[in-house]
């Protein structure tokens, strides 16, 4: 791609990066035999996306829950794409001792990742696991430990690696279209009413019970406590099972800048809040409102992150700011360019037009391209654009700024000894 990149050519190759690849032909023994453990929203919608993308490429032969009403659902799904009715659990460890099962889901809340992650490396299966890796940096360099020692391909659930305008992007600042980049804005913006989804007050089915609903599995090594509606069905909203925006939303938006930007962990982070939008009647833990700024000192590079649950004018996206210009995705479906044109700008860099892409549902199509990564790399095609290390530098600036958020203090990272400290 040249620097002077023309909208026609610029529009023709993301249409062909959005584009599902076509897979070989594959035999009967190829087909991978999967089991999906987490059937709630997320982990149906992957299982959705898997059938647009890789239909006929795999079977999902068990699903496990702990809610009969979810496990009902997920199986219902595979029944209804597949024809075939899926075994069911509620014991995720016995779904791994299914030995007819090659590679698995985990699409569970973020404190149950570690013990079913190393759990499945250990039973031989391969494994998709949902953002983000563990629920704290110690987890997470135990499952780096056994990653090591493993055979099984993982892809962690960051699609954004996977997005045709991400890609472009990428290739784009590579090839020096924004000049030397030493500043990314990154942002995520959303509203809606008490108990709506984007407040993370998941509706909680009418129907549920202590005796439906599993919570001592749910708990697994959360601190013990009495069967809660709220914390099993809204678990993103207490730290004893979630870090909130820095690992359900920022963790995208930090693995993203990484993948563009040829970035790791961060040399500092510091981050403040609060819960200031979502106040009454409401026993949140984890803050609605979120600033984070992380320093790459040796890198010359900055992320500016901010985060509020109340206002959803400026939408999400990143900004990725170059002396020569600027290039951001907005809504993962959105690319646009804008050439820099301040007093003294060279004339090769006045001459570039501004572009503009838009892919609808191209999120879709993302995390279709991700989960059929993962199958093409356990099949030996391809390797994982998502694998535990790319997973493991996405989620570390996400705990180092719960750290400084909870601790008051800046956090600092040891890129020698892999390990935070406080300022």
């Amino acid at each position: 791609m040249s620097q002077e990149l023309s909208r026609r050519s610029f529009t023709r190759k993301a249409a062909v990066l959005a584009a599902p690849a076509v897979l070989p032909a594959l035999g009967a023994n190829d087909v991978i035999h999967m089991g999906v453990i987490g059937a709630g929203g997320r982990g149906r919608y992957l299982v959705e996306r898997s059938f647009e993308g890789s239909k006929g490429r795999f079977t999902v032969d068990a699903v496990c829950d702990t809610f009969a009403g979810n496990l009902a659902k997920g199986k219902d799904v595979v029944a209804t794409r597949s024809g075939k009715s899926p075994r069911g659990y509620v014991d995720y460890r016995e779904l791994l001792a299914d030995k007819a099962i090659d590679a698995v889901i985990i699409a569970t809340p973020e404190h149950l990742h570690h013990r079913m992650l190393l759990d499945a490396l250990a039973a031989g299966k391969h494994v998709y696991v949902e953002k983000p890796l563990a629920h704290t940096i110690e987890e997470c360099q135990e499952i780096m430990k056994a990653v090591s020692k493993s055979k099984s391909v993982v892809q962690v659930g960051t699609q954004n690696r996977s997005n045709s305008l991400y890609q472009m992007a990428k290739t784009m600042i590579a090839q020096g279209l924004i000049g030397d980049c030493h500043y990314v804005r990154a942002f995520w913006y959303r509203n809606a009413l008490p108990n709506g989804a984007a407040a993370w007050r998941y509706s909680i089915p009418q129907d549920a019970t202590p005796e439906n609903t599993d919570w001592k599995r749910f708990l697994g090594p959360a601190p013990a406590r009495e069967f809660s509606k709220p914390r099993y069905f809204q678990w993103r909203l207490y730290w004893d099972y979630s870090s909130g925006i820095a690992t359900d939303l920022m963790v995208h938006q930090t693995d993203i800048t990484a993948f563009v930007m040829g970035k790791g962990i961060p040399d500092s982070v510091v981050a403040t809040g609060g819960v200031y939008r979502w106040t009454e009647n409401d026993d949140r833990d984890v803050p609605d409102t979120w600033s984070v700024l992380m320093d790459y000192t040796r890198g010359r590079f900055h992320i500016n992150y901010s985060c509020y649950l109340g206002n959803a004018r400026f939408g999400y996206g990143e900004q990725f700011l170059g002396n020569d210009g600027m290039i951001e995705v907005i809504s993962r479906q959105t690319l646009n360019f804008y050439p820099e044109s301040y007093p003294g700008v060279s004339d090769k860099v006045k001459a570039r037009k501004e572009l503009s892409i838009t892919i609808p549902n191209n999120d879709h199509l993302a995390v279709e391209a991700h989960i059929r990564n993962w199958f093409n790399s356990i099949r030996g095609i391809e390797k994982p654009v998502a694998p535990p290390q790319a997973g493991y530098e996405a989620a570390i600036p996400g705990f180092m700024s719960v750290l400084s958020y909870r601790e008051g203090k800046k956090v600092l990272w040891d890129h020698k000894a892999d390990r935070y400290r406080y300022a």
